[in-house]
């Protein structure tokens, strides 16, 4: 999941509380439509990955964030996602967002349809620039990374949640297959966000902190630093008294998902008190993606095309 900075609208004339409100109400603006495909994005079995189309299936994906988040995870709702029993924030009204749809299952609450059972919110640079920035600068300073790679084309990860009885390889495949797909119609570069422990005690975390900062971090070009005033140090444990094996039996799966994809890890965690975790920067340039899951995918995303 990603910092919980206020998004603060640029210079394109919109209201600083118009963000805001089109998430309450699912609506995006003009500019976050663009670009979006209706097609389905992959499909196996019962289960499709496409990008929300209405505003009924965005709130859909903000309920089941709410379930995982709040309700099963630790997170401290504020009043107004309480009485919505949504996750919501003004991001929402310009990011994409990936749902996987059970057609064998119902949703009887919203007006019917297949059921979302996973869901991803992706951030389109262009977007963030035009409406403010990114939301993962609320916890690591990225300048330096975006400058370093003024030319390309960066997409902002985040808000990755899957229904208990879901979490399988299935549903994490399509997940990513549906990802991969975007990232070639919308000619990514590099893919960036936050990744969550649980817990708010970095001693209690020392050892996959400390296994992702001694093998997992990103080279210079590549880097990107926790807020000064946010900086948990990840370095608690010298490398040669790490249990690798215990390390990786402490990191989360979403996380594994990363490194063997090919990603980096940031300098420095930062503790998110609302949401009870502590956070990692994750950064996954397209060129460092591990060979077998492009030849897995297909390099035009053909695997699980519809």
């Amino acid at each position: 999941m990603l910092g919980r900075r206020r998004l603060t609208p640029a210079t394109i004339g919109i209201p600083g509380w118009l963000p805001a409100l089109q998430a309450y109400s699912g609506v995006q603006p003009s500019a976050a439509r663009a670009l979006r495909p209706t097609q389905t994005l992959g499909r196996i079995g019962s289960l499709e990955v496409r990008l929300a189309q209405t505003a009924a299936e965005i709130r859909k994906a903000q309920k089941l964030r709410y379930q995982v988040f709040y309700q099963e995870g630790s997170a401290l709702p504020d009043p107004g996602r309480m009485f919505a029993r949504r996750d919501i924030d003004s991001f929402d009204a310009i990011c994409d967002h990936l749902l996987v749809l059970d057609h064998a299952e119902r949703d009887n609450n919203l007006r019917g349809g297949p059921a979302v059972v996973g869901t991803y919110r992706l951030l389109r640079q262009q977007l963030a620039e035009d409406y403010g920035g990114f939301y993962t600068a609320g916890e690591f300073d990225i300048s330096g990374l975006l400058s370093r790679h003024r030319g390309l084309s960066f997409l902002e990860l985040g808000r990755s949640c899957v229904l208990p009885p879901y979490r399988n390889k299935r549903t994490v495949e399509l997940l990513w297959h549906g990802i991969w797909t975007y990232v070639l119609q919308n000619r990514v570069d590099a893919m960036f966000g936050c990744a969550s422990l649980e817990g708010t005690d970095p001693s209690r975390l020392a050892v996959p902190l400390s296994f992702l900062h001694h093998n997992a971090r990103a080279p210079e070009a590549w880097r990107a630093r926790a807020l000064p005033e946010r900086y948990v140090e990840m370095n608690r444990i010298a490398r040669n008294a790490i249990d690798a094996k215990a390390a990786l039996r402490a990191l989360p799966p979403l996380i594994k998902g990363y490194l063997r994809l090919g990603a980096y890890i940031g300098d420095g965690a930062v503790i998110d008190y609302q949401f009870g975790t502590t956070d990692v920067l994750v950064v996954l340039p397209v060129s460092a993606i591990n060979s077998r899951y492009i030849d897995h995918f297909g390099a035009g995303a053909e695997r699980h095309a519809a």
